[in-house]
This record gives structure tokens, C-alpha cells and sequence, in this order.
């Protein structure tokens, strides 16, 4: 055993440059922590400066660099998670992270400006078809807005007499007010949204996960869950067309749901139910007979990129997913 130590101690000094016991040892790996330290405090000395290269627009001069489309993909998606997909960035709390969503926005922009007519701009909705998965919204109050039933109701409060409430936007405050009722408490929680085009059907299927009760307890009482939580993946389906210049016009069609694996619904029942949104929409008086109707134009999409844009110029950034799922409907 003793030999076995010493030949190993004999191979493995050397690399290190240990040549005298541990001591040599010692001193390289502090003067390898001394020089990484040295290096990292070079690159991190600006603290607005990225921290790598690959996220910086200019190169080891300091001159400016003009990023490319895959530098630009890497920067919105690292700004979607560290933003939780725009979520994080909620004016009703406050403007904290409004100056990483304004970068994020520039980013998003500098993007669609490099847009070529023939291959970014879709042409048909097979060349937007398959699946997609929402990674990052400059959409304020909740990212379910991706989902077209309330782009028609967005829309619909165009055709509102009164287009103001309370000094502010009516579309913007009914958005504020049903984020404050779904989402406090723990009450209700958005996880994976995405959207299913099917340009066979004419369809684009919408799709969000919600869970309910997810964080329930009593206000500082409270040290453990008080209902369990369950719930479900929320489908719109939409029929969709896509007209010049990249818009897709889309109508709500129905609303139904589909279980979400490892997570407890309302029971089967609830999965057969489909709502006839668009045909009850007609009916409501304040539609007056419109149909539920809505639009986004895409002003960038490649094979595994897609940005929209709604009317009202907030932007929905889509890629393709890492973890497919199926949809039966």
C-alpha cells in the first residue's frame, strides 16, 4: 500500500510541480486561483460590461461589434430565464428589472432588423407549423396573453365607446385586475405555455399549464400547505390563416383542456368539456356580433426562432421545445 502511495505521489507531483513534498503544490494552486482571480476581476472591472464574451458587442479592443442573429437568440434567451420568461418585470409591484426588460427589448429589436424578407418573414403557416414553446414576452400582466382569446379580448376593447377607465387603458386593466385575482395567495400559478400550428386543420392550438394552490397558507401562520394542489393544461384552438407580410389572422374557435402529467386534475370529466367561445362571443352584447377575432404578425422566425408581435407592439418570443409533447384534441 505504501509503495502504491509513493508511486502514485511520484507520477502526480510532477504534473502539479510539486518536485520538493506539497509545499510547490500548494503555491501553484494559489497562483493559479491568483491569476484566474486577476483575469476574471480584467473582464468584470466595468460592472455594466457582460461577463462573457459571447454576450458582449465588442471584441477584445473594445471596438463595436455588430452581433450575429445566433449571439442575439443566446442573449434573449438568457434574459427570458433570468427574467422568468418577462414575468419578473410586473409594473403594478414596482420597476425593479424594468432596465434588464428594456435591454431584452433592444435585443429582440436588433433581431427583427436583421430579418430577411424571403427566409424570415413565413410565407405560409407551414412555414411556422409545429410546435413552440413561449420563452420570453415583453407583455406586461401575465404571459397567458399569448393565448388568443385574450389577444380577442384585447382586441375587442377597440370597439369599446369608452377606451379608458380610471385614467388607464381598459385592455390594460382588465389584464392588471385578472392577474391580481388568479395569481395572488398562490391562488393560481402559469407554467409551460406554447402554441401548436396544424396548417392542415387551419388551426392554432394554444396552450397554457395552470396550477392551482400551488403556495396556500395562512399569512404568516401558516408552515404547511392547506390544499392540494392540482389542475391542468388550459387549450384554445383557434382557426388560423396567414396573410402578407406575416400576419396570422386567427378566430377562437373553442376552449378545452387536457391533463398535465405528475399533476392532479378535477377528474376526467373535465377533459371531454370543450367551450364554444366562439359561438357564445357573438352573443354578448358588447360584441355586438363580432366574432372573437384577433391577429399577431411574425416579424421573425427561422428554424428553431419565432417572434410575434401583437397590435399593441409587445413581442412573444417562441422556440422549439427540448421536451416535445404530444396534444390530443
Amino acid at each position: 500500500m505504501t509503495r502504491s502511495y509513493a508511486v502514485v505521489i511520484s507520477v502526480v507531483l510532477p504534473l502539479i510541480g510539486g518536485t520538493h513534498g506539497f509545499s510547490p503544490a500548494k503555491n501553484n494552486v494559489a497562483t493559479a486561483r491568483n491569476s484566474w482571480w486577476s483575469l476574471h476581476s480584467t473582464v468584470t472591472s466595468d460592472p455594466t460590461a457582460p461577463s462573457s464574451p459571447w454576450f458582449a458587442d465588442s471584441d477584445g479592443d473594445g471596438a463595436s461589434v455588430p452581433p450575429s442573429k445566433d449571439k442575439l437568440k443566446a442573449q434573449i434567451l438568457q434574459l427570458g430565464a433570468a427574467l422568468d420568461r418577462g414575468q419578473s418585470y410586473n409594473p403594478t409591484s414596482g420597476e425593479y428589472y424594468s432596465s434588464s426588460m428594456d435591454v431584452a427589448r433592444s435585443k429582440i429589436l436588433s433581431l427583427v432588423a436583421m430579418a430577411d424578407a424571403d427566409a424570415n418573414i413565413p410565407k405560409s403557416l407551414d412555414d411556422i407549423a409545429g410546435e413552440w414553446e413561449l420563452v420570453f414576452t415583453t407583455v406586461k400582466h401575465g404571459i397567458f396573453r399569448s393565448s388568443p382569446f385574450f389577444l380577442a379580448v384585447q382586441e375587442a376593447f377597440e370597439y369599446a365607446e369608452e377606451k379608458e377607465a380610471f385614467g388607464q387603458d381598459k385592455a390594460t386593466l382588465f389584464f392588471k385586475l385578472h392577474e391580481l385575482q388568479t395569481c395572488s395567495w398562490g391562488v393560481s400559478k402559469i407554467g409551460r405555455v406554447a402554441q401548436r400550428i396544424d396548417p392542415i386543420k387551419g388551426y392554432l392550438f394554444s396552450e397554457f399549464d395552470t396550477s392551482i394552490f400551488s403556495l396556500t397558507v395562512i399569512p404568516i401562520l401558516g408552515w404547511f400547505k392547506l390544499l392540494p394542489t392540482f389542475g391542468g393544461c388550459v387549450v384554445t384552438a383557434s382557426k388560423a390563416k396567414l396573410s402578407d407580410g406575416g400576419v396570422v389572422e386567427m378566430e377562437v374557435d373553442y376552449t378545452t383542456s387536457r391533463p398535465v402529467p405528475g399533476l392532479s386534475g378535477l377528474g376526467e370529466w373535465i377533459w371531454s368539456v370543450k367551450v364554444p367561445v366562439g359561438a357564445v362571443w357573438k352573443f354578448l352584447p358588447w360584441n355586438k356580433g363580432r366574432s372573437a377575432s384577433c391577429s399577431v404578425t411574425v416579424r421573425y422566425v427561422d428554424e428553431d426562432f419565432r417572434i410575434v408581435e401583437d397590435k399593441s407592439g409587445d413581442f412573444f418570443v417562441y422556440s422549439r421545445p427540448v421536451v416535445c409533447r404530444n396534444l390530443d384534441v
